[in-house]
């Protein structure tokens, strides 16, 4: 079983992966159905507003701004990795 931290990250690279191949969340939710809701409810889990306030937006919003976001997203995440003693891959 994933912790939340685990689903979060699953759920932004569904919908990394969908704006950047697609253009759109809808390759997301095919990936990965859940992926807003999952994710905002990991995200308010672990207290990261950020990605809980990005995963709250209808699907059109998160489209629109996503890029914008994605850097404050990935921070947040890679921050809760660091508390929690485990190493992120840096590209």
């Amino acid at each position: 079983m994933l912790s939340p931290l685990e689903r979060l990250t699953y759920c932004v690279w569904a919908a990394d992966y969908g704006m950047r191949n697609a253009g759109d969340l809808l390759t997301a939710a095919d990936l990965h159905p859940d992926f807003l809701d999952e994710g905002r409810r990991c995200a308010q889990d672990l207290g990261l507003c950020c990605s809980a306030a990005a995963f709250s937006m209808v699907p059109n919003e998160l489209a629109q701004t996503y890029f914008r976001l994605f850097n404050g997203i990935v921070a947040e995440i890679r921050s809760a990795w660091a508390m929690h003693g485990l190493r992120t891959h840096d590209p």
